[in-house]
């Protein structure tokens, strides 16, 4: 992708490669759909701090290999832990949050590729944690944690309705409705959607303008937009790592977890 390359993370779950001033992270779990466990997290959040510690930096990539983005939480592992989960949860939410707030602490503005699907808390959360986010003219997206009994998390419960508005944000909390990428870009979810064969050159033309841009300009003006954004940001993480670790707890949530594993409608009993 990049002229005189540098991998600095080559394998596992979370991989980094350098090159032009470009930080190109990548979720690395194709098989699983890049779904979100505490492995894959705490990669994540190093990843990040290497990144952040790295002076050249003037940009950042973030996408996924494989066929999606990512489709949020793995809910194959978090179906696995039973009575368990909250406990899991509480502790996978709280790196979950590291993360977002992670890219939204950078420095550097982050470019975001979306191709595939981007659902779930991780999905979405680290999509409206992005600076500019750039998606295929294929590109779904979905809220999904109430389809699995639980409730949004990754800070989307403050930032998404921000940038849709909080009509819009309401629906696609509680519907989960799936959207396109044409009303993805319509409704300011993602900067700009593009053919999916122009998909690449897209985001490294934009990584490449970000990269030559006037740094300290670029980290102020960075920052101040999302301090505009934070005072509502950093409240909303605590509380929604209360609700996801005590709704998991629930027999409509594991309902809903083994709904989506078996491919069928979940059965929901308010229990």
């Amino acid at each position: 992708m990049f002229q005189g390359e540098e991998t600095l993370v080559g394998e596992g779950p979370v991989l980094l490669i350098y090159g032009e001033g470009i930080a190109h992270i990548q979720l690395n779990r194709p098989e699983t759909g890049n779904g979100f466990d505490v492995d894959l997290m705490r990669q994540f959040q190093e990843v990040v701090m290497q990144v952040h510690g790295d002076a050249r930096v003037r940009s950042v990539i973030l996408s996924g290999n494989g066929k999606i983005f990512t489709g949020g939480g793995n809910v194959k592992d978090f179906a696995s832990k039973g009575a368990e989960l909250p406990h899991y949860l509480r502790m996978a939410t709280a790196y979950l949050q590291i993360c977002v707030s992670g890219l939204v602490n950078l420095e550097v503005p982050v470019v975001t590729r979306v191709h595939g699907f981007a659902a779930g808390g991780a999905g979405l959360g680290l999509v409206c944690a992005s600076d500019i986010v750039i998606c295929g003219a294929s590109a779904r997206f979905m809220a999904g944690a109430t389809r699995v009994g639980m409730a949004p998390d990754g800070g989307a419960t403050a930032t998404l309705s921000k940038i849709v508005g909080f009509r819009r944000a309401m629906d696609l909390v509680l519907t989960n409705r799936i959207v396109d990428a044409e009303e993805a870009e319509r409704i300011g979810l993602v900067t700009r959607a593009v053919p999916d064969d122009q998909l690449d050159e897209a985001v490294l033309t934009v990584a490449r303008q970000l990269a030559a841009g006037a740094p300290r300009a670029q980290s102020s003006a960075k920052r101040m937009m999302w301090n505009g954004l934070a005072r509502g940001f950093e409240s909303a993480l605590p509380d929604e790592a209360r609700e996801v670790a005590a709704l998991s707890g629930t027999a409509d949530s594991m309902e809903g977890l083994q709904a989506v594993i078996e491919k069928r409608p979940p059965v929901f009993k308010g229990h």
